[in-house]
């Protein structure tokens, strides 16, 4: 008999501590979210940027030094022509250029018809010099090949009757305007993509992906109005990061998934982890020698905007740059857990185990995918590498390369961590079948 009262007694107390964990887990999530929300606000405050203007970097100046202005253009015709014409970027009133076409020219004449702006309806001329005018060739130039002679030259646009372009509009000293390719007009395919990315996330997630949709662009708004402004503010990098992270992750994650234990606890762990990876990318900054100054970008903004920190802007860029891998892991892992306990997992602790047997498959994918993405995005450098013949020790030791290395190092280790932290979490919160059985019902089973 006192050994059946032993087991009943261990049997109440399991029930009582089970009952017990679950209150407090969920005060103590609800409490820490909140007091993170209130210093988010509090932070969001005294970081939030003035309107103080800011210089024009150089290549985004006009002649007059103030911003360049673009106007949009339609190519209508085109033929080769010897170059140097007087008449190329000037306004005509005809699509008739007054320039004998030459076959086999050393340029590219295009007769661009206005689309917007005071001179919409006028007409100007693009020159684009090909592989034919190139001169002073040096020792170590390649000879473009027969094929390629009448190619536009490296750096220059390939333009065909048709094509929707930009053109930057260049102040002249007698106070009339010349025109300059910019950029091609990209609106209308941007909008076909968007929408079609739209359709497919609504077609598949229906009303939760249209909120993500919803929550994806309220982020890009953080980042527009808030972290950039108060970046080039002088703010702290770092701060910013930590703060814009912070305020997105509520707002996506709430926004997109409801408001719920199971959203709060990959929550939780998302911050958790977020904080962590600034730490680890902070710690592989130091011990790797990491500048940042690798890039032509980058240079340019401390020359234009010297009260940037440029170690702290890249390590706001790995602590952003983390975001969407954690969130993704982090929501999985807390719905795995949540729903494992609701298929009748007896503990608390067997609804742990089976939610990591889910993880531990999910961070196999996710380093990979974090891998490949940074490799994709770092290709032309390595095939400029190759190309230079450099060991492979010293190419991924090269600032750039050894910058992504880090990125890569960072995101995993974070996304490593994350899923048992956001599964003990979401574990804790979750109400087991076990847990509302009465003792009776227990012992018989």
């Amino acid at each position: 008999m006192s050994r059946t009262h032993h087991g009943h007694g261990h049997a109440h107390s399991l029930s009582d501590i089970s009952h017990t964990l679950s209150p407090i887990a969920r005060w103590f999530v609800i409490g820490t979210l909140a007091v993170t929300a209130v210093a988010v606000a509090v932070g969001m405050v005294v970081l939030w940027p003035s309107d103080s203007e800011h210089p024009i970097p150089t290549q985004f100046r006009s002649a007059d030094g103030g911003p360049i202005t673009t106007v949009d253009g339609e190519i209508v015709d085109q033929f080769h022509a010897n170059c140097l014409n007087s008449v190329a970027g000037s306004v005509l009133e005809t699509a008739d250029i007054p320039v004998n076409p030459v076959p086999g020219g050393p340029c590219i004449l295009n007769a661009v018809r206005f689309t917007s702006g005071d001179v919409a309806g006028q007409y100007t001329v693009l020159e684009i010099p090909t592989n034919r005018a190139q001169a002073g060739s040096g020792p170590d130039t390649v000879a473009p090949a027969a094929g390629t002679l009448d190619d536009p030259q490296a750096g220059q646009p390939t333009l065909n009757v048709g094509d929707g372009i930009r053109l930057a509009t260049v102040p002249g000293p007698d106070g009339s305007s010349r025109y300059s390719f910019f950029d091609f007009q990209r609106g209308p395919a941007i909008i076909f993509w968007a929408v079609l990315f739209i359709a497919a996330i609504v077609l598949v997630a229906a009303w939760r992906g249209f909120r993500s949709i919803i929550g994806l662009a309220i982020a890009f708004g953080i980042l527009t109005v808030f972290t950039l402004p108060a970046i080039l503010d002088g703010s702290s990098p770092v701060a910013v990061a930590v703060v814009s992270s912070a305020v997105i992750l509520f707002v996506v994650l709430y926004l997109a998934h409801g408001v719920s234990l199971r959203t709060s606890s990959a929550l939780l762990g998302t911050l958790t982890s977020l904080l962590l990876a600034g730490f680890l990318s902070w710690l592989a900054i130091r011990t790797m020698n990491l500048t940042g100054l690798s890039g032509d970008q980058t240079t340019n903004l401390q020359v234009y905007q010297g009260n940037i920190s440029v170690s702290g802007l890249l390590l706001a860029g790995f602590i952003i740059g983390t975001l969407g891998v954690l969130n993704d892991v982090t929501i999985t892992q807390a719905s795995a857990a949540f729903e494992l306990a609701a298929a009748g997992e007896p503990s608390r602790l067997a609804t742990f185990r089976a939610a990591m047997r889910v993880g531990r498959d999910h961070i196999a994918s996710t380093v990979y995918t974090l891998v490949f993405a940074y490799a994709g995005s770092a290709l032309p450098l390595m095939l400029l590498f190759s190309v230079a013949q450099q060991p492979l020790g010293g190419l991924l030791t090269t600032d750039v390369v050894a910058v992504e290395l880090a990125r890569s190092f960072v995101g995993g280790i974070a996304i490593a961590l994350s899923v048992p932290l956001t599964t003990a979490i979401a574990a804790a919160l979750t109400t087991p079948a076990g847990a509302g059985r009465t003792p009776a019902a227990h012992a018989a089973a």
